[in-house]
């Protein structure tokens, strides 16, 4: 486990009030912090469902394909095709003023 970190926030006007009545007696939770891990775990597994959803979208498109759209490829072909395209890149970028 990593160390935790602290973060100060500040919140003022609606957001200060709108936190004092999730926190404490009247709130679902007993303080601040409990209350801005609770959003960030949220946050967190939103986002990771958002990005299965986009894989599991992926997959679902790749594997309604039909067999017949799909192209044979060797391995040696795979790597020639890949230095093929370095060497495009390559040239690209020496022809290329921006320096990196």
């Amino acid at each position: 486990m990593k160390a935790s970190k602290t973060l100060r926030v500040r919140v003022t006007g609606p957001l200060s009030d709108f936190v004092a009545r999730n926190v404490g007696e009247d709130g679902l939770f007993e303080n601040a912090s409990e209350y801005i891990r609770h959003l960030i775990r949220r946050d967190k597994e939103q986002v990771e469902l958002e990005m299965f959803n986009t894989l599991k979208a992926e997959l679902q498109r790749a594997f309604a394909t039909p067999d017949e759209d799909y192209v044979f490829v060797t391995r040696e072909g795979l790597l020639e095709r890949i230095h093929q395209r370095r060497a495009e890149l390559g040239r690209a970028s020496s022809t290329s003023s921006i320096v990196e």
